[in-house]
This record gives structure tokens, sequence and C-alpha cells, in this order.
């Protein structure tokens, strides 16, 4: 009689073998190896490998919570490297035509002119516009992130499409802004329609919310932002779509989806109200989102390879 021999799949309950530490410890060296090579190395470089790699080694709960975040890290990874390799040095920068395209779609009549709609509220904002507005898109991060966190705790495969979509919609979002860097409508106002290179981001309108309160809240935020001419699509137009589809895909109930409805819808607007984005923008981001979840379920989960890949993954992190 022959002996049946067990083979059973590694999950994350399984101590790591130092072959995996040694490659995680391997691969975070030539990672802030090639980040200050690049833009500099800075504090929460050295931090966020630091704590990876504990993380990894340290427990089989702590092992899994680190491998679900990588797909996060690997975002945030793409996202700084944005700042070595600036969009508006492969293709010219689109000012003027955006701008008149969004006059001519969506521009409001006014005396003897037409304004875009981010003209329309610069002219028109209101006290209580900049405060719900402002504290819309402080949670812009937050919203998303907690709900990242709800299905990792009770969904662990929901959450698992959920940040893989997210990461697929935001490939597909930097790849526009390489292929067609765009100027935002503050970028209009401040400069006109001629390209300057060197600048700074700017908070445009939410430096409204920041007067409120006496604070540099948005003034610091977009110091850090990696792209000036990212306007095209609105990224911050798609997350929040892509909570509400997960949020109505996990049945999470009725109230909880209420408020990811009209969270979009916020941020939708403050986008505009803001003068951040035109209302092209935030249509491009909502369809770089729908376009991203169908790309997934539609096409990627449906290869056998994926599953299975997917498979893994999920009994890994449980």
């Amino acid at each position: 009689m022959k002996a049946t021999v067990s083979r059973t799949t590694p999950t994350g309950n399984n101590p790591p073998p130092f072959r995996a530490i040694a490659v995680v410890a391997l691969s975070s060296v030539i990672y802030l190896l090639l980040v200050s090579l690049s833009i500099g190395l800075k504090v929460e470089h050295i931090a966020f490998v630091t704590l990876y790699n504990v993380g990894f080694a340290m427990h089989a709960s702590t092992r899994k919570l680190v491998a679900a975040l990588t797909v996060f890290l690997v975002y945030g990874m793409l996202y700084d490297a944005m700042k070595a390799w600036p969009n508006h040095l492969f293709n010219s920068v689109d000012i003027e035509g955006l701008y008149l395209l969004e006059k001519r779609l969506f521009g409001i009549p006014t005396g003897n002119t037409v304004l875009t709609p981010n003209e329309y509220f610069t002219a028109h904002a209101t006290t209580f516009l900049d405060l719900v507005t402002g504290l819309t898109y402080l949670n812009w991060v937050s919203v998303p992130l907690l709900f990242g966190v709800y299905l990792y705790v009770r969904d662990k495969r929901g959450y698992l499409d959920f940040a893989l979509v997210f990461l697929l919609v935001n490939i597909l979002g930097f790849v526009i802004y390489y292929l067609h860097p765009a100027a935002p409508p503050w970028y209009v106002e401040q400069y006109g329609f001629t390209y300057r290179e060197g600048i700074s981001s700017s908070a445009a309108g939410l430096l409204r919310f920041d007067r409120l309160f006496s604070m540099e809240i948005f003034r610091t935020l977009y110091t850090r932002n990696s792209q000036v001419f990212a306007a095209l699509p609105s990224l911050h137009a798609a997350y929040p779509l892509v909570v509400l589809y997960y949020g109505i895909r996990t049945r999470r109930g009725p109230l909880m989806n209420t408020f990811f409805v009209l969270f979009t819808l916020g941020i939708w607007f403050a986008a505009v109200y803001t003068n951040h984005h035109y209302v092209i923008d935030v249509a491009l981001g909502a369809f770089c989102a729908v376009a991203g979840i169908v790309l997934y379920h539609g096409v990627l989960c449906r290869i056998s390879a994926v599953r299975k890949a997917l498979q893994r993954y999920e009994r890994f992190i449980s």
C-alpha cells in the first residue's frame, strides 16, 4: 500500500519560512534604494517599510494584515513614483482646449458672458458650501480606508475585490494622466493659458475652508501632490463610486449605502465647487471607476489563472 502525502496550501496561519522573510527584506532594501535615487528618501518611507517587515515576520495575524494591505502599498508606491517622472515631461499639457470644451458643454450664461461651473461657483461661494465641501474633501481618503477595514474584518473576498479594483482604477487614471496631461481649473485662474513648469500645486477653493478655521490643512496637503497637471480624470470622483458599488455588492445595508450615495455626490460637487476639477474631469473619473469594475469582474476574474490566484490570496489573508 502506498502512503498518501497530504498537500496543504500555505496560508497566513503558517509561520513564514526564512526564505519568504529574506525575499521581503531584500525587496524592501531595493525599494528604499530606488526611492533614495529618484525622489529622495523620507522618514515615512523607512517607517512603512519597517512596519511591513516587522508585521510580516512577527505573527500570523499581522502577516495577514500586511499581506492584505500590500495592494494599497503598491498604489502608494506608484503614486509616489510620479514625483520622479512628472507627466508633463512626456506629453504637452492641455490647458486651453479643456477649458473651452468645458465652457461649451457645461457653460453657465451670466450677464454678457459664459462661465464654466468652476468660475460660477467661485463668484457665488458661500461659507456654508465652503464648510460642507471642505469636510467632504477631508474624508475622501478616510471613507474608502475605513470601508476597506470594515470589509477586511467582515468579508475577506469582498475586501480583496474592493482593494484590487481600487488599484486598477488608479492605474487606469495614471495612464490617462501620462497620455493626456491636463491643467486644473485653478491653474487657468492663476496663470491663464500659458504653460509654466515648476509650479506648486494649489489647494484652490479649499483655502476658504482653511481660512474658516485659521489653519493650513489643505494648503499643507496639496504641497505634497505628485502631479500638478493631473486633473483629467478626477480620481477623487472615482473612489467614492467604487466604495458605493462594493457597498451594494456586499450588501452592507440601506443606511450605509445611502451615506455612500450622498458622499459620492458630495465629492463630485466639491471637486467642481472648489476649483479643482472640471465637470469633464469628474465624468471621466466616474467612467474610470466603472471601467475598472467591468474590467476586473467581467474580464480578469473570468481567467482561470487569475481566479486561482485570488483564491490563494483570499486563503492567505483569512
